[in-house]
């Protein structure tokens, strides 16, 4: 089996990129959400989707699709990261790039709070009808970025269970720091760094990043040969900072890209959308590449199943004083109840009485002050979250 997979994987680094990329039509919308969590902060967003048709505001493609909210360096700015876009939406992901703190003195946890925010909200809108993307949001989700958005992924995931996985491009330390928020990230982690990089060197960022984190599954790649600025398309600003290093790169833009979707892709595919397959195809790939030296912390035991929808009914909404929970599947039943704000940071839990689970659980909202929650219902099949509004 490894000896085949071995050549299949050889034979996708001959074929060509577009010609494996082909998949859905990519459809694009421009988008400003407002957080009323943090002021009412204006977060504008540009965001790519399987399409119906390719083109701008084209209705979705059928299904539904794991979201991916991604964060930028330093000074760039979302269409640095193109090549992202064009390997990922094909493949039915979502994609969502925040055009936030992009200026020369950028507030490091407001980015990482923006990048948790698009997740919550990219959920509300595909359970608000009003919304083009209703019914067609996945329950799975990722935090990604590069370098300064790298940093602030690890800000985003921080004492957060909303995202499914997280993964950096070369990420850089951030204030506050993204070392330490990786003691309290416990979802499945890609961590790539670059050999070469003298912006965010691996052993001063990533590999302390790596090092900390508090997920059961976490891998490390260090790209051999690979730059800081190869993780994103040419950008100015970015090779600019990049002058004075006096490395030598041994690979190009175009083979560090190939290197770093021979690992993404099977690992979002995996985590995302419970292919099991991909699970050999990502550890494959990590054990057999020359191109790269890696590190790894992972126990997984069994394939994942793959997501079933829950049904469950929340209601008042907006809420007064109580909200109820009932389950609408005789076998489904409530395991325990999350609130969320926002940002993603838990701020109510209730489990229920015994493991066989609940059919109905009563929350009292007395003492929340007025503002918007994630309700997050955990049960026997299947998770799901609703957004709830306390007047």
């Amino acid at each position: 089996m490894k000896i085949i997979l071995s050549c299949f994987l050889c034979l996708l680094n001959i074929i060509p990129l577009t010609l494996v990329s082909q998949g859905f039509p990519i459809g694009h919308r421009t988008m400003n959400f407002t957080d009323p969590m943090r002021n009412n902060r204006s977060v504008p967003c540009e965001l790519y989707y399987p399409g119906a048709d390719a083109g701008n505001n084209v209705p979705v493609a059928s299904g539904a699709f794991p979201v991916i909210s991604f964060g930028h360096g330093f000074l760039m700015a979302y269409d640095s990261y193109l090549y992202l876009k064009d390997s990922l939406v094909p493949r039915g992901y979502i994609m969502v790039f925040t055009k936030t703190e992009g200026g020369i003195a950028p507030d490091h946890l407001a980015l990482g709070e923006d990048l948790a925010f698009l997740i919550i909200q990219m959920k509300t809108e595909g359970n608000s009808t009003t919304s083009p993307f209703f019914g067609h949001v996945d329950s799975t989700s990722a935090i990604m970025g590069h370098s300064m958005g790298g940093g602030a992924s690890f800000l985003a995931c921080e004492n957060n269970q909303v995202p499914t996985a997280m993964v950096t491009f070369a990420a850089a330390e951030t204030t506050p720091s993204a070392i330490h928020a990786a003691k309290q990230i416990s979802q499945p982690s890609l961590v790539f760094a670059a050999e070469k990089d003298c912006v965010a060197p691996p052993a001063q960022n990533q590999v302390p990043m790596y090092d900390s984190l508090a997920s059961d599954c976490k891998f490390f790649v260090n790209i051999k040969g690979g730059g800081h600025c190869y993780f994103a398309d040419y950008n100015f600003q970015c090779s600019l900072g990049e002058v004075g290093c006096q490395q030598t790169f041994t690979i190009t833009r175009e083979e560090q890209h190939g290197i770093t979707l021979d690992l993404l892709l099977p690992f979002l595919n995996y985590y995302l959308k419970k292919d099991a397959s991909s699970w050999i195809v990502f550890n494959d790939t990590l054990e057999s590449s020359t191109r790269i030296t890696y590190l790894k912390s992972c126990t997984i035991t069994g394939n994942p199943a793959p997501p079933i929808e829950a049904s469950f009914l929340v209601f008042p909404n907006p809420v007064n004083d109580q909200v109820i929970v009932n389950s609408r599947v005789r076998n489904d039943l409530i395991l325990g109840i999350k609130i969320h704000t926002l940002a993603g940071n838990l701020i109510y839990q209730k489990q229920a009485i015994d493991a066989i689970g609940d059919e109905k659980m009563i929350i009292d909202f007395s003492n929340f002050p007025c503002g918007i929650y994630l309700l997050e219902v955990e049960g026997k099949i299947s998770n799901r979250i609703f957004k709830l509004v306390r007047d």
